[in-house]
């Protein structure tokens, strides 16, 4: 059953980094755009940035100038450099596909961003 698997979350002070991983089963994954999405308790999933297939990106306003997201198709795996970490940052990160699929949201990563 494919499925995909988050890491790398943990507790950072406010102005640091963490670089979240995303490891997709089977090499299918390959063949999708991908996304990272995060989400604040009482508050809708948003989607955080994306990368197509041929490794076009795109960002939310809020992370712009702050995240990178990559991918590497040999390790069917996609990352998430964030720098400059703010509170505001702190939240439950999951990746999907940038349509995403119900059946595929995993358990995510916890962030929090604290002095």
């Amino acid at each position: 059953q494919a499925q995909l698997v988050e890491s790398g979350g943990g507790l950072v002070q406010p102005g640091g980094s963490l670089r979240l991983s995303c490891v997709g089963s089977g090499n299918a994954f390959n063949f999708y755009n991908m996304a990272w999405y995060r989400q604040v308790p009482g508050k809708e999933r948003e989607l955080v940035a994306s990368i197509t297939t041929a490794g076009v990106t795109d960002y939310a306003d809020s992370v712009k100038g702050r995240f990178t997201i990559s991918r590497d198709k040999a390790k069917n795996t996609m990352y998430l450099q964030m720098n400059s970490l703010k509170p505001e940052d702190t939240a439950v990160y999951y990746c999907n596909f940038a349509s995403p699929i119900r059946g595929l949201w995993g358990q995510g990563t916890q962030v929090t961003v604290s002095s």
